[in-house]
């Protein structure tokens, strides 16, 4: 038999623990006067960042962030469809990487309770070295997959002989003109739900779900 063109896909995926929490909350404030505002949603943020500074010294944040304060100012307008007065406002972003969970639990649900800040959400990754190891270690697979598959359909036509020729991401191979997603890649959990607990607190509750690390290859072959 001639030599036959043997072209395969090969996927694998894997799911692991996160290591990292990165926090976002926003602080907000407003009023009639810009000056007043300003110095309002400074008094609202400096605690959180004070709190987030000691905590990267003890070690149990790796990096927090804090966007500059942006002020606006628009005249809203009331139900009955008139103008109102000039009101100001103003926000600042903040960012944390929690490494202590535990620790997360109690900021998230202090910060919630405070006048003026609006938790954003939790998001849950890896550190970039895991990252990169997991990366490589199913993007490998993958390969490996496409290998075993491509190896099976020689064996069933009796060709026995297996030379590698491409071997690419996802519709990056010579004969794919649409583009499709690259390998591999790793979906980041986003889980956190702040819930009324009525006359209470906030309650957060915590779901933090596995990274999923995924890889897809295309592959071809020339069975002899």
């Amino acid at each position: 038999m001639s030599e036959v063109t043997i072209t395969v896909r090969g996927e694998h995926e894997t799911r692991v623990a996160p290591e990292e929490a990165v926090a976002h909350v926003t602080v907000r404030a407003e009023g009639r006067e810009r000056g007043p505002v300003v110095e309002r949603i400074a008094a609202l943020a400096a605690p959180l960042r004070d709190d987030l500074a000691a905590r990267k010294d003890a070690g149990g944040v790796s990096e927090w962030s804090s966007q500059r304060v942006s002020v606006w100012a628009n005249r809203p307008w009331n139900s009955e469809g008139k103008q109102l007065a000039l009101v100001h406002y103003a926000s600042v972003e903040i960012t944390a990487t929690f490494t202590d969970f535990a620790a997360l639990s109690w900021w998230v649900s202090d910060a919630a309770e405070r006048d003026g800040v609006h938790v954003d959400g939790v998001t849950w990754r890896l550190t970039p070295a895991t990252a990169k190891t997991t990366e490589a270690e199913v993007a490998a697979h993958a390969v490996k997959v496409a290998v075993d598959r491509a190896t099976a359909y020689a064996g069933a036509i009796g060709l026995g002989t297996l030379t590698p020729v491409e071997i690419a991401d996802l519709g990056l191979l010579t004969r794919a003109p649409e583009p499709a997603p690259p390998a591999p890649k790793m979906m980041r959990a986003m889980a956190m739900g702040v819930m009324d607990a009525g006359a209470g607190a906030p309650a957060v509750e915590f779901q933090p779900e596995d990274i999923v690390v995924s890889a897809a290859v295309e592959a071809r072959f020339a069975a002899h």
